[in-house]
């Protein structure tokens, strides 16, 4: 009895739900007759019943908004919305904002439509009366709120003193709306709610701030505010916040300014500091192609860029600038014991590593396979040849890694694949699903995923045992594997190839070492991060918190290994 009252309950739940979004879909497919305060409950209605998650339901809502703003509401949409302004502050916090910003978005759009054009101008009147009313704390909206009604519709200066006296205005009338205004801008101001006050400020032209109150902004880190703040007070103050950007190494920000002012002559040598930032931004990434790229028109960059090569140790990578750009004249000037500081990153010989094994056919890859199954402790990674493309699939791995703390392996994945690919999927299975091996791998994850998507055919990327990330283990720590590095050892590591062709066969002996690096340092890591832990008392509870984060993924649908 107590099973068949609760099943009646939830067919109840699930009819109401179904009654009220056939109202909603009704209700919407035809304005005419529905009253604002009704759709605006018919929203929160569809927005509560609603099954998927909460930012699904609220995209899927706009849409629905924004058809029904075409479906006759009446006396016209923009008129409507105002309406419906005044009665969602009713719903409460939870509500208001969203639905407020929902009504005000789903109007722009309508703004071509000639039919309406009407009844925006005359909304115009109504809307700026909403926003004295939101302005004296009569309807409680946010200060988002009060900008986006401003921008939606268009609300000018005789807008305003039309709601405040009425319809025959003179110049005295429009002096007085502004003063009026002052006030709020004032209290804006005080309440540090800056993009509120400058809104008003730019809107109806009131010139009530000074260079105090832009230095305000920038030190609020208001900076988009400060801008328009700039633009309004005049060239002073834009050349000020450019000194200002400056100082604050904000290139790209000047740079902008700069161009959009028509400032060059004021500021001559802000364009190539950006272009500077942004090539040792991209190389500090290891991009050094796109870098080369954003460098080639200007000799003076290619040479910076080549600078920062040295400076990172990649030295075929300044051999191959100087030769395309025939730079070996300014490589001369460079003394590269200065500039390249080598000591700083952490290298193979400073953790005595024996070995690096390429291995590219069967013979390899078994008594590699044999060596790793010998080992408690590995460490993985993989490379792939970067593309820069937007929105294209990332290339296939080319390379995996994986050492103990003496020997590094590198394995020719493409090339094994093709030639052998059944002993390449049981030698790998054999090491994956080993549950006497700890493989650590630094957002391991991101690397199987990679793995499988490249050769989803096989299957020893599906399932793994004994696998830790290093990445979770350490989550405070940040600056990736290399600032990990220089937590745990000391000294962090170069990651200038990190972004080479790693397709190209042979791989140069520094690319080598850079790969088996990755592989290598994670096994001195974890060893120094175990060896720091007490011996007795709560050694025990240090050995479960990293414990805690081995994962294992078996897929019971695998076959058998079989060796």
């Amino acid at each position: 009895m107590g099973r068949s009252k609760k099943v009646t309950q939830e067919g109840a739940e699930i009819n109401q739900h179904n009654e009220q979004r056939s109202l909603c879909l009704h209700a919407f497919s035809d304005m005419s007759r529905i009253p604002a305060a009704t759709f605006v409950y018919l929203l929160k209605g569809c927005y509560i019943y609603g099954s998927h998650k909460a930012t699904t339901r609220f995209k899927i809502l706009h849409q629905q908004v924004k058809m029904a703003l075409h479906n006759a509401p009446q006396p016209g949409p923009f008129t409507y919305v105002v309406q419906c302004m005044y009665v969602i502050p009713l719903l409460g916090q939870t509500y208001a904002e969203g639905f407020s910003h929902m009504l005000t978005s789903s109007l722009k759009h309508l703004k071509s439509v000639d039919s309406v054009k009407k009844d925006f101008l005359e909304a115009k009147q109504l809307a700026a009366r909403l926003v004295l009313d939101i302005l004296a704390s009569v309807l409680p909206h946010e200060n988002r709120i009060l900008v986006k009604l401003l921008e939606a519709f268009e609300i000018e200066l005789r807008d305003i003193a039309h709601a405040l006296y009425g319809s025959q205005l003179d110049d005295e009338d429009l002096v007085k709306a502004k003063e009026h205004l002052k006030q709020y801008v004032k209290y804006f101001t005080e309440s540090e709610s800056y993009v509120a006050a400058v809104t008003l400020i730019t809107r109806f032209s009131i010139q009530c701030c000074d260079e105090s109150f832009l230095i305000k902004l920038i030190d609020s880190n208001q900076f988009e505010t400060a801008e328009a703040c700039a633009t309004f007070m005049g060239k002073e103050m834009i050349c000020l916040l450019i000194e200002k950007y400056l100082n604050m190494k904000l290139l790209k920000s000047a740079n902008k300014l700069v161009k959009e002012h028509d400032l060059t002559e004021e500021f001559p040598d802000v364009s190539y500091l950006y272009k500077e930032s942004l090539v040792k931004k991209l190389a500090e990434k290891g991009c050094w192609d796109i870098a080369e790229v954003r460098a080639k028109k200007e000799t003076k960059l290619m040479e910076y860029l080549v600078y920062l090569a040295m400076e990172a140790g990649y030295m075929e990578k300044v051999d191959e600038l100087c030769q395309r750009y025939s730079l070996e004249g300014y490589v001369g000037t460079l003394v590269p014991e200065k500039v390249f500081c080598g000591s700083d990153y952490l290298d193979l010989k400073k953790l005595d590593v024996e070995e690096i094994v390429w291995v590219d056919e069967i013979n390899g890859l078994l008594n590699a396979t044999c060596y790793i199954e010998a080992c408690k402790v590995i460490g993985m990674d993989c490379e792939w040849r970067p593309n820069f493309e937007k929105n294209s699939k990332p290339n296939k791995v080319s390379i995996i890694q994986i050492a103990s703390d003496k020997i590094a392996f590198i394995f020719d994945l493409i090339k094994l694949y093709e030639d052998e690919p059944k002993v390449l999927d049981s030698c790998f299975r054999r090491i994956m699903c080993s549950s006497t091996i700890l493989k650590l791998g630094y957002d391991i994850q991101c690397d199987l995923h990679q793995l499988s998507q490249s050769y989803g055919e096989l299957e020893c990327f599906q399932s793994y045992e004994m696998l830790l990330d290093m990445q979770k283990l350490f989550k405070e720590v940040t600056g990736g594997l290399s600032g990990l590095s220089k937590e745990i050892l000391g000294a962090g590591l170069n990651k200038a190839r990190r972004n080479s062709n790693w397709e190209q066969r042979p791989l140069s002996q520094n690319q080598k070492e850079y790969a088996a690096l990755d592989a290598v340092v994670l096994v001195h890591i974890f060893r120094e991060h175990i060896g720091r832990q007490p011996q007795f008392g709560v050694s025990e509870g240090c050995k479960v918190a990293w414990k805690s984060h081995i994962v294992s993924r078996v897929n019971s649908a695998l076959r058998p290994l079989r060796f």
